[in-house]
């Protein structure tokens, strides 16, 4: 089944600039590991020893997948994962 993959302009870049990527899965794991066989500059980034990377985060359309069954998700027809790099952040320091 196809789905649609939206990446974060970091990545988009990794994809020949393609921020939105048509691949085949019918789970996220599945979708993903498309994504980087058409691109393999993205495999670096998106796999660490195998396993999805946690320094990235993936939705489906708009619930995190972290909520749900991680790469086991399941995907229908028309969802959209949308892949982003996690952002690291805290309090300011006060000089």
């Amino acid at each position: 089944m196809s789905v649609r993959i939206e990446l974060a302009h970091v990545l988009a870049e990794l994809a020949g600039g393609a921020d939105t990527v048509e691949v085949e899965g019918r789970t996220v794991g599945e979708a993903l590991a498309a994504l980087t066989a058409d691109h393999p500059a993205l495999a670096r980034l998106v796999w660490r020893d195998g396993h999805f990377n946690e320094q990235l985060v993936a939705f489906v359309n708009r619930d995190d997948v972290r909520r749900l069954q991680r790469m086991e998700t399941p995907l229908r027809p028309g969802d959209r994962v949308v892949l982003i790099t996690a952002v690291e952040g805290g309090r300011a320091r006060r000089a």
